[in-house]
């Protein structure tokens, strides 16, 4: 749900009551992931998505009568080799859709209340986890919990008074590390009582790209990055380059040495650093850090004559075998790219096939799974 944050909240402020339906499980092949959502508002508008059109038309009726009888329902929608024309996924998945009645009503002003707070806070860009019980008793599906980054939360989930406190808990390590998943645990918030499933959807920031090197095909790559949702950052040590009015895309510029400056910048394992600069008074350094920090990827951009004289230099320097393994180069995928839009196109490839455990081939002819990433389920005491 939080995915649509933004529109949503706009409904909040105008009075609006709507249902939202939300993923809150897949099995198999499925175009959206835990945490896509689509809502209906009382006058038939729809925001956001489930299913990419598969499931769409029966889920928006879901939602417009959840609005007029006020309950929560949970509902399952895969492929039927039975029935031709039943409603379900031709990607051959499952998927589970959580539909919420979000109403101004006396019954429903609680709920409405932490979702206010829930949609207020991811679309300012603050960090903050909702979860919300999806499988359990009746009375309980659909309750939700607003938790914050320093562990403190409101609304209830219904349950034992340990159950607040142990979902908190949870949805704060989940929120740790910018995921969205499930967590099982009882009624009782330990592994005693009747289990319930949670849905745990985390907001944080976006994440960050710092492309090093203001040149042309760093322009590309400010453009990608900020299609797949990056906070963009480019850092040039020469200022005549890094210009604004080179980097239109950018969400900021910065003019220093990139060393320098990426060890006095925040990061984490959801960065993704781009070394464009192919020169090794500037590579050196800058990798030699880079290679060390908790981020996500680092690629280099360069030839191979380039890559295999920039690892030399870097062994020399105390640079591991280990930390050299984690260094992309030449950055990008093999598309034969040419031009910067291309080779950006390479870059960015390159990054989502390692974000998401992608081989990188075609998938015509492979055997591979299309949807890399799966949902991640853990009960109480387990190790995601």
């Amino acid at each position: 749900m939080l995915d649509i944050a933004e529109e949503l909240n706009r409904w909040v402020e105008q009075g609006r009551d709507f249902a939202v339906a939300t993923v809150v499980a897949v099995t198999g092949s499925a175009p959206r992931r835990p945490g896509a959502a689509l809502a209906v508002d009382s006058a038939g508008t729809a925001i956001g998505s489930v299913s990419g059109g598969c499931v769409e038309g029966a889920v928006y009726e879901l939602c417009q009568q959840a609005l007029q009888d006020g309950a929560t329902v949970l509902e399952r929608f895969g492929y039927s080799d039975e029935d031709a024309f039943a409603v379900g996924l031709t990607c051959g998945g499952v998927i589970d859709i959580l539909v919420t009645p979000v109403r101004s009503d006396a019954a429903g002003s609680a709920l409405r209340a932490v979702f206010a707070a829930a949609l207020s806070t991811a679309a300012r860009g603050d960090a903050a986890a909702l979860a919300r019980i999806t499988e359990g008793p009746d009375a309980l599906r659909g309750r939700a919990l607003l938790v914050r980054p320093d562990g403190s939360y409101e609304g209830g989930l219904g349950g034992h008074p340990q159950l607040d406190r142990t979902a908190a808990a949870e949805a704060r390590a989940l929120l740790d590390a910018g995921r969205t998943g499930t967590v099982v645990l009882g009624e009782r918030g330990s592994r005693c009582g009747q289990p319930l499933t949670l849905l745990v959807e985390s907001s944080v920031p976006p994440p960050r790209m710092i492309v090093f090197g203001a040149i042309d095909f760093a322009a590309a790559l400010a453009r990608a990055g900020a299609f797949l949702g990056y906070h963009v950052t480019v850092c040039d040590a020469r200022p005549v380059f890094a210009t604004r009015d080179r980097f239109p895309d950018a969400d900021e510029i910065v003019v220093d040495w990139p060393h320098r400056y990426l060890a006095s910048t925040a990061v984490d394992r959801r960065t993704v650093l781009c070394v464009l600069t192919h020169d090794a008074k500037f590579d050196v350094p800058l990798l030699e850090l880079a290679l060390r920090l908790p981020v996500a990827f680092v690629g280099a951009m360069g030839s191979r004559r380039t890559h295999e004289d920039r690892d030399r230099r870097l062994r020399e320097i105390g640079v591991t075998e280990r930390e050299l393994a984690r260094l992309h180069s030449p950055i990008g995928l093999d598309l034969g790219a040419r031009t910067p839009e291309e080779t950006a196109l390479s870059i960015a490839a390159e990054i989502v096939a390692v974000r998401r455990g992608g081989s990188g081939v075609p998938l015509t002819g492979a055997h591979t799974p299309i949807h890399h990433d799966r949902p991640r389920t853990r009960a109480i005491g387990s190790v995601a």
